[in-house]
């Protein structure tokens, strides 16, 4: 089913350019992503999910709770269980006791989930680069820019918070 929007909406002022560049950035996000997984897939015989899994540990030395964890990655502890268990079974990661909760666990890269990890970020950095080749880098600071400002002033943002 297809929603159409009033036309006195779309065609009033700005409502129209900004619903197009909505849908602009959707459609690159998903072209990048499904680029991305599928480079995962051919080059390290793993999803993006685990990919993003490991990128989250690699950024805390220290390790994270599931509860972090699933924060961090803004998803359930059941979507992350999964794969933590994958990971610790393929001996990408470990699970640590937290001293004085013996209910509480953290996870964190072992040497060969950093090595591993090192080698898909760098592949990562590489792909998303060639798919954006055709920005110049100027360009790239002024997209950032832009989203910024929106990140910053829309009251929705708040709720969802910023990662990058």
């Amino acid at each position: 089913m297809s929603v159409r929007l009033p036309d006195e909406l779309m065609a009033s002022g700005p409502v129209r350019p900004r619903v197009r560049v909505w849908l602009k950035l959707l459609k690159i996000t998903k072209i990048v992503e499904q680029i991305v997984r599928e480079n995962l897939r051919a080059e390290f015989d793993t999803t993006l999910p685990r990919f993003d899994v490991l990128a989250a540990l690699d950024r805390f030395e220290e390790g994270l709770k599931m509860s972090e964890l699933s924060a961090a990655l803004r998803v359930s502890n059941g979507n992350v269980t999964g794969i933590i268990e994958r990971l610790v079974s393929d001996g990408m990661v470990l699970r640590v006791p937290v001293e004085g909760d013996k209910r509480a666990t953290l996870v964190r890269l072992t040497r060969k989930g950093q090595e591993e990890f090192a080698k898909m970020a760098t592949a990562h950095a590489r792909w998303v680069s060639e798919i954006l080749a055709d920005l110049a880098p100027e360009d790239c600071e002024h997209v950032i820019g832009i989203l910024d400002v929106v990140g910053r002033t829309h009251k929705q943002t708040e709720r969802v918070g910023d990662h990058d």
